[in-house]
């Protein structure tokens, strides 16, 4: 069940949220969640960053083994450097050793080589350094085959993940009040639940496994570095402060723009949303170069953004690059210096040389990955948002749950309804003042009145889409707030002017009303609605798709199988907002008899203009700016020449 169009007082609140939703940045501009709108402000990107690895909770144990079967593949691979080393020591000390005649004194051998194992007269032991090169080549193989299955049990821990955070999402789009989407444009809605997921999932996808495997292995190179020369560790170490400020300084600057070029998409979609919804429109009035205009505008800003955010995040890649091969220049002359005065062996300084690469690589890496972190983090706070927005209020606990069943399973209602001193507004400017009214059982009640006078605010009311300023509604004496609003609506049916259809059969569409209803109860409801009069013309009959604009059928058709669904429900309270609208006016008149067969036993609201749909009303209300101004059956208005009389003779007046 969707809301009906909104009066004049709404869409004037509509208006206001959309203009504050689009309030530029740094404004005092408020977005849909009560919270300033992303981009505002830069984003708060450690919270962000933390809230979204505390959804990988469920996967604890997954994780754990993930982390561990890391650390042991970066072990293996920081290991790997060391034991290469010592083959270039082999390599070299029998090259050394060739060169001397066996039986020199270690005291006549150059101060480079002595202290080291280089023995005189004896050349490369092959032998010896091909087991070596095994052992690197088992080492390898076994950090890589780890890094593997920790790269695939990581992918299943970020999708169960993200798959949870879809379903939190829907959950919560569920709960959230009416209200809510009034002020949310459709597309800035659709951006959230889908490119911002999207994007989050492809950021942890891309960044969970390198960041996990770059953190362990700065730390196993350090170690490494620290065992070999604790001066050189030193030497590569003092890079580390300094790529840390670089990086710093440039996602500061970045940061912003990410989180603008994503409410610059959900600005786009919005527009492009609205655009293909209103396309028979644009048409009509000609708007196709204005519109093209707006969306070159958008597109053009959302590309400024979307350019300076990967150029500036862009810098961070050369920068570390460059400050690696400094450091990397700086090892290499004190490495060798260190060699020549026989402090280090050659390949201990090869090896060190590969730690230092192996240190730099992992910052490099994570610098890179800095532009996607932050766009991803900036999509999570945005669906965070979604997740935090104000919802419902809370269902009532006093309600007992065997009375829900009942009605649920359409328990004996009387379906009498009463307003008693009822406020609303959607804004600070009252709508709705002291209003109090009954509608007996069985009774149809009209409501009648100028465009913003509350008609449908009423019914809404009615529904609990929207919650009361003051006074209460109870139905057969029941409050409806200590009704779960399943077992409400459950009791309540409803037609809109504007109908809506889902993708799929007629058939199924109109059971969406009660999903247990059998084929029999189907065509019964599309006899007594005469759906069944146009569905035979139809290539597959009750089997024919529709698409969610029902595309295929007439509006009036449209409107048929909507309250088709109505009719299946057998609700013991109807609410008709503008139902026939938008059919001709034979059907219509067809239509009034199912109705009338419709609405007997039941309490009925019928929201209408054409005042020649609701003659027969056991009580029409005439509404004026939220309050009831006269009430009355249609011979007692027109007689009292009050303002439905006035309404009647201009309606007529200007059809006749």
């Amino acid at each position: 069940m969707s809301n009906s169009q909104p009066d004049k007082a709404k869409k004037e609140h509509v208006l206001e949220a959309t203009e504050r939703i689009e309030a530029p940045v740094g404004g005092p501009g408020r977005g849909p969640m009560g919270g300033g709108m992303v981009g505002q402000k830069a984003m708060d990107f450690g919270p962000s960053a933390k809230r979204m690895l505390r959804r990988m909770s469920p996967d604890k144990v997954p994780a754990l083994f993930v982390v561990t079967i890391t650390v042991a593949s970066v072990i293996l691979m920081s290991v790997g450097p060391r034991i290469l080393g010592h083959a270039t020591d082999l390599v070299f000390n029998g090259f050394i050793g060739r060169q001397f005649p066996a039986g020199t004194p270690q005291s006549e051998l150059p101060d480079a080589v002595q202290g080291q194992d280089v023995v005189p007269g004896a050349g490369v032991d092959f032998d010896a350094v091909g087991r070596v090169l095994l052992v690197v080549l088992a080492v390898y193989a076994a950090a890589s085959l780890l890094a593997w299955l920790a790269g695939y049990v990581l992918n299943g821990v970020v999708q169960r993940t993200v798959r949870r955070m879809r379903q939190d999402v829907e959950d919560k789009i569920n709960r959230l009040p009416l209200g809510y989407f009034d002020r949310s444009p459709r597309g800035e809605l659709l951006s959230r639940v889908t490119n911002d997921i999207d994007n989050v999932s492809t950021t942890l996808q891309q960044t969970m496994s390198q960041l996990l495997t770059s953190v362990m292995t700065v730390l196993a190179v350090l170690a490494m570095m620290l065992w070999i020369s604790p001066l050189l560790a030193l030497v590569a170490l003092v890079s580390v402060p300094l790529s840390l400020l670089v990086t710093r300084a440039i996602m500061k600057r970045s940061q912003s723009q990410f989180v603008a070029q994503w409410r610059r998409t959900g600005k786009l979609n919005a527009h492009i949303e609205e655009t293909f919804s209103g396309h028979s429109l644009v048409k009509v009035f000609g708007r196709q170069a204005a519109v093209q205009e707006e969306f070159d505008r958008q597109n053009a800003e959302l590309y400024d953004v979307s350019f300076r955010a990967q150029f500036v995040s862009g810098l961070i890649m050369p920068s570390m690059m460059f400050i690696g091969n400094l450091n990397y220049v700086v090892v290499a002359v004190i490495g060798a210096l260190r060699v020549a005065s026989g402090s280090l062996t050659l390949g201990e300084v090869q090896a060190f040389v590969q730690y230092t690469r192996q240190f730099t690589q992992p910052l490099t890496t994570v610098a890179s990955m800095a532009n996607l972190l932050q766009s991803g983090v900036a999509s999570a706070e945005r669906v965070f948002e979604l997740l935090d927005a104000d919802e419902e209020v809370a269902e009532t606990t006093s309600y007992d749950a065997a009375k829900a069943a009942g009605a649920a399973t359409g328990g004996p209602t009387r379906g009498e309804v009463a307003f008693e001193h009822v406020t609303f507004s959607y804004t600070d400017r009252p709508l709705i003042t002291d209003l109090s009214l009954v509608a007996r059982p069985g009774q149809t009640v009209a409501i009648v009145g100028p465009t913003g006078a509350g008609k449908t605010t009423l019914v809404n009311l009615v529904m609990r889409f929207y919650e009361l300023d003051a006074g209460r509604i109870t139905i057969d004496d029941t409050d409806i707030t200590d009704l779960p609003r399943s077992v409400l609506r459950g009791r309540i049916g409803m037609v809109l002017q504007d109908t809506w259809l889902f993708e799929g059969t007629i058939r199924d569409n109109i059971a969406y009303g009660r999903p247990g209803a059998t084929d029999d109860e189907v065509l019964e409801a599309a006899r007594a609605t005469y759906v069944d009069r146009f569905v035979h013309s139809l290539p597959d009959g009750y089997d024919t798709v529709v698409d969610e604009e029902g595309s295929n059928l007439s509006a009036g058709e449209r409107q048929l199988v909507t309250i088709a669904r109505a009719f299946l429900t057998d609700p013991a309270l109807l609410i008709l907002d503008e139902a026939t609208s938008s059919v001709d006016t034979r059907t219509e008149l067809l239509l009034q008899h199912a109705m009338a067969a419709l609405r007997s036993d039941r309490t009925s609201f019928v929201i209408a203009h054409r005042l020649s749909t609701i003659r027969d009303a056991d009580l029409i209300l005439v509404m004026e700016d939220g309050s009831i101004v006269e009430q009355g059956t249609h011979g007692e208005l027109l007689a009292a020449e009050g303002a439905y009389a006035r309404l009647y003779q201009a309606q007529f007046a200007a059809t006749g």
